[in-house]
C-alpha cells in the first residue's frame, strides 16, 4: 500500500511528455480548434475595449485610469482559459472513449494531470499572445508593460484555473458526462464574487468576505492598483499565492478520491459520449 502511495504522486517525464504530444498533435490536425482558442478572447477584447473608448471619450475619471477594463477581460481570460484548456484536453479523452485506456496503462492518475497541466498553458498561449498584440495595435494597451507585476498576476490565475479543472475533471470522472455543463459554467458562477469589473467595496460585507477567500479577487485587485495607481501590492499577491497552494493540494486530493470512487463504481468504462 505504501509503494502504491508512493507511486501515485511520483512523475514520469517521457508519460507525461507523450500525453502533451499527443494533444498538441490534435490542435494541429484541426485548424477550427486554433481558431477558436484566438476566435472568443478577441471577441471579448473588441467588445470592452471600443465600451471603454467610448467611457474615456465621456468620463474624466475613466480617461484617468485607461486600460482598466481591457486589463480585467485580459486578466479573465487567462482565468477562463485557462481552466478551459485543462478541461477541454480532459474531455478530449472522453469524447474518443479514450479515457478507460489511459486508466490501465502505466501512465499514472499525476502525470495525467500533468500534462493537462501543460496543455492547459499551451492552449492559453495560443489564444491570449495574438489578443494582446491585438490589444496594443487597436487600443494602445501593453499589458506586457506591467512587467513583473504580470507573472504574478499570471501565476496566480493559472493555479486557480488548474485547481477549477482538477476539480470538474475529478466530477467527470465520478458522474460521466452528464456533469459537462461544468466545465463551461463553473468559472462564470466565479466571476461575480472575483470583482473582475470593480472593487471588492461593491460588494455587500457577507460577499465581501466569500470574495477575500478566492485567490483571483487579490489578482484583480493588484491589477487596479498597479493600473490606476501605480502601486505593486506584493501583499496581495502572496496572499493569493498562498490560498492557491491551499485550493491546489485540496483539489489534486479530490481528483485522487473521484478517481477511485469512479474506479469502484465502474463508471471509467461509461465515459463518453
Amino acid at each position: 500500500m505504501r509503494a502504491q502511495s508512493t507511486g501515485a504522486v511520483t512523475l514520469a517525464p517521457h508519460r507525461v511528455g507523450a500525453m502533451v504530444l499527443r494533444y498538441l498533435y490534435l490542435l494541429r490536425s484541426s485548424w477550427t480548434r486554433l481558431l477558436e482558442l484566438i476566435y472568443w478572447p478577441a471577441v471579448q477584447l473588441f467588445v470592452w475595449g471600443f465600451l471603454q473608448v467610448y467611457i474615456a471619450q465621456n468620463s474624466g475619471f475613466f480617461a484617468r485610469t485607461s486600460g482598466v477594463f481591457i486589463a480585467a477581460v485580459l486578466m479573465w481570460d487567462v482565468l477562463f482559459r485557462g481552466q478551459l484548456g485543462f478541461s477541454v484536453s480532459f474531455l478530449e479523452e472522453m469524447w474518443s472513449r479514450n479515457l478507460s485506456n489511459l486508466m490501465i496503462s502505466p501512465l499514472r492518475p499525476i502525470e495525467f494531470v500533468a500534462a493537462l497541466m501543460v496543455m492547459s498553458v499551451v492552449r492559453l498561449a495560443i489564444g491570449m499572445v495574438p489578443v494582446t498584440i491585438l490589444a496594443i495595435v487597436f487600443f494602445d494597451f501593453n499589458v506586457y508593460g506591467l512587467g513583473l507585476a504580470l507573472a504574478a498576476f499570471f501565476l496566480n490565475l493559472i493555479l486557480t484555473s488548474w485547481s477549477v479543472g482538477i476539480v470538474v475533471s475529478g466530477v467527470l470522472l465520478r458522474n460521466g458526462m452528464g456533469a459537462e455543463s461544468l466545465a463551461w459554467t463553473l468559472m462564470f458562477v466565479l466571476m461575480p464574487l472575483t470583482c473582475v469589473y470593480y472593487p471588492v467595496a461593491t460588494l455587500p460585507h457577507w460577499m465581501q468576505i466569500v470574495s477575500w477567500a478566492l485567490p483571483p479577487t487579490y489578482v484583480f485587485e493588484g491589477m487596479r492598483a498597479l493600473v490606476i495607481d501605480h502601486v505593486f501590492r506584493a501583499d496581495l499577491m502572496v496572499q493569493a499565492l498562498g490560498l492557491n497552494a491551499l485550493y491546489f493540494a485540496a483539489a489534486v486530493a479530490a481528483f485522487l478520491q473521484l478517481l477511485k470512487s469512479a474506479r469502484r463504481q465502474g463508471s471509467l468504462m461509461q465515459s463518453g459520449e
